[in-house]
Formats: C-alpha cells, structure tokens, sequence
C-alpha cells in the first residue's frame, strides 16, 4: 500500500479513558490503591519466603517467583494508565511496543509458572515418597528459569513483527493499554495486519490450551489420588495444598481466555476494557489476598512478623 502522502504515527492516544476531570478522578484513586496494594502485598510474601527458613520450599519458593511476576506485570501497564488518567492519555509508538512485550513476557512467565505450580502439587501428592529427591532446589530454579526464559523470548517474533508495521490511519488506540489486536487494527497495511491478527489469535489459543491443558492434567491425577485416601481429615488436608493454586489459575486464565481465546469475536469499547481490567488489574489484585488469606503458613508467619514489629516499636518507644 502506497504511504507517500501519508503521516507515520509515531505515537498513539488512548480513547478508552474518560476525558471528564471528575471520572478520571473517581478511576484514579481505586486504581492506585489497587497498585500499591499489589505491590506492597506481593513484597510481603517474597519477604516473608526468603525469612523464615521453614517455607523454603518448592511450593513458597514457586509462591515468590510468582509474587515478584505479578509486581512487574502490573508495573508495564498500571502506572501508565496512572499518568494518562491525570495527564495526556498518549504513548510513543516504541513505548507501545516496550509495553506489549513487558506485558505479554511476563504474562506468559506466569503461565508458565503457574503450570510449573500444578506440576509440583501433582508431585507432592501423587509421589510424596519420591518427590523430596526429585523437586530439588537445582530443579525449583530450572523450572523458575525455563519459565522466564519461555516468557521473555515468547513474545518477541511479535514484537518485532508489529515494528515493521507502517501506522498511517487514526492513532486513537481503543484501549486502556497497549494490547496486539488494538494496535494491529491501526496498522495501515490490511491484508497483512488481518493475516497478522489471526496469526496472533492462532499463538495465543495455543500458550493457553497447552497450560491448560497440563494443568488440567495434573488436577486429574490430583483428584484420582485424593479421592482414594480413606480419612476425610488426609483428602482435606491434600487438597487444602491446591485451594490457592486452583483458585488463582481459574481466575487468571478465565479473564485471559475471555480475552484472548474469541477469534473473530468482536467485543464493545466497554466489555473489551471491562475484560482487560479484569486480568491486568483485578487478578493481580487478589492474588496476594488468596495465598495469605489461603494459605495457613503464610498468615501465620505474617502475623508472628507483625507481632514481633509492633513489641519493637513498642520497646522502642519506650527506651525514647
């Protein structure tokens, strides 16, 4: 397509935002509490991990690696929409693609990690004799690595796909971020953009299916070997270890998959963005609530730290 007598954007606006002073308000103050709630809970778990030698563990050390994920997943998106909530509501078109791959690369990580989460309660249960020789420290951080690896270098064929990309229509991206289908609607070149979107569905359904998939594998065997304990006290017990884990991964791949598993669907302004708070803000936002809340040994070391804090600063003031 001939782009002569037509401009490059080099940057984009995003329309999904309200433009009142009052909505932006009223949007902004949930929206930062959201964020600093995430990132200070998210601290507290990876604090709480690394300090208590007794949750050096495959499953608290899979906890953390998630925790630190889930503070730079948001970060790529969350206090942009900050900014453009109080400020100008645009974005280069190199800081379009900067945020796509942070987003995506360590989304994926997380479904990854959240596979890698499954496999190891799957271990736990299913092989308790074996699973202290097999789910080594060497092995937590190879499975933590390969998740991150995958994650980071998943994304980037598509990336560097969208950057050939010329965009010489609208700028005015019909989202709250930067997202493949949205910025790909802008791209000037048609047929190659239409090709590029079903090519993008096409990779997306396959990540999500394959984890899916072997989760959903895992809680099968999971399931068979529960259900066979004789004493309801042991089948609670082995399933209380999964609660968080199950919990978290339906919430995370149900708004992913609304997202990103429709194909030729076609969502209003208000649902597309609804879905993508839903997963870019909502699910980080309780994740740290489920696996301290969820979690016996992590609300209990929570609550000895806070103790210990409070007779400190009690002591403290009292010396002064």
């Amino acid at each position: 397509m001939e782009s002569h007598n037509q401009t490059i954007a080099q940057e984009f606006i995003f329309s999904a935002f309200p433009y009142s002073w009052g909505d932006s308000v009223i949007c902004f103050v949930p929206l930062l509490f959201i964020y600093a709630f995430i990132v200070v809970g998210n601290l507290v778990i990876i604090t709480v991990v690394q300090l208590n030698t007794h949750l050096h563990t495959p499953m608290y050390f899979f906890i953390s690696a998630l925790s630190f994920l889930e503070i730079w997943y948001t970060t790529a998106t969350i206090p942009k929409m900050l900014s453009c909530l109080l400020s100008e509501k645009t974005i280069s078109l190199n800081g379009c693609l900067l945020q796509m791959y942070f987003f995506h690369s360590t989304g994926i990580s997380e479904v990854c990690l959240l596979t890698a989460m499954a496999f190891d309660r799957y271990l736990a249960i299913c092989s308790p004799l074996h699973y202290p020789t097999i789910m080594t420290p060497k092995l937590w951080a190879q499975l933590t690595l390969s998740c991150c690896i995958c994650g980071f270098i998943t994304p980037l064929p598509e990336i560097a796909w969208i950057s050939t990309l010329p965009f010489c229509g609208s700028n005015h991206l019909e989202h709250i971020f930067c997202d493949f289908l949205p910025v790909l609607r802008l791209a000037c070149t048609d047929t190659q953009a239409i090709i590029m979107i079903q090519i993008v569905d096409v990779i997306h359904a396959v990540e999500i299916l394959t984890a899916v998939m072997l989760i959903v594998m895992s809680y099968v065997g999971i399931v068979a070997v529960i259900l066979r304990i004789r004493s309801a006290e042991g089948r609670r017990k082995a399933f209380s270890t999964c609660v968080s884990h199950l919990t978290v991964f339906l919430l995370f791949f149900g708004s992913v998959a609304l997202m990103y598993l429709r194909f030729s669907a076609t969502y209003s302004l208000f649902w597309d963005t609804a879905i993508a708070v839903a997963f870019a803000v909502l699910s980080p936002f309780f994740n740290p609530i489920i696996y301290s809340l969820r979690n016996k040994e992590i609300k209990e070391t929570i609550k000895k730290h806070m103790c210990q804090a409070k007779i400190f600063f009690l002591r403290t003031r009292d010396l002064t």
